[in-house]
């Protein structure tokens, strides 16, 4: 059994931040927890644009706090958020993230990130294992 707190993660290696500080985000659960996804909660601040485009990845966000809105960038739509939004990049969608209001989410990753991914210059975790290490 794994109990863990994001109390007990911040300011560890498993929170993470972007150099524009326009996302941070805390892994509850990585690869090497060995339990077949990663688990993190992302804080984005308002009055910020993130483009993502997990190009490896299925992820899954649910949206506990704040306000904005999602931009499909592969099929031109535009989706609003708000707590208690659910969106799911089964497609590997490319997108941005357009925060009105400090936004909080859950999300899950599968394949699980092992927490050393950096997105590259378009957004994307590139793809790496255990195995890797």
């Amino acid at each position: 059994m794994i109990v863990r707190t994001t109390e007990e993660i911040t300011g560890t290696d498993r929170d993470v931040s972007n150099e524009d500080n326009t996302w941070r985000s805390k892994r509850i659960v990585l690869a090497d927890d060995r339990v077949g996804f990663s688990f993190h909660e992302t804080t984005i601040p308002a009055g910020t644009t993130n483009e993502f485009h997990y190009a490896n990845h299925i992820e899954a966000v649910w949206l506990f706090e704040g306000k904005g809105k999602l931009i499909d960038l592969d099929n031109n739509k535009e989706y609003p958020l708000a707590a208690g939004s659910m969106y799911l990049l089964d497609g590997n969608e490319k997108h941005q993230v357009v925060c009105e209001e400090q936004m909080r989410m859950m999300c899950v990753f599968n394949p699980p990130v092992t927490g050393r991914e950096v997105h590259d210059e378009n957004g994307v975790y590139p793809l790496v294992t255990l195995d890797d290490e």
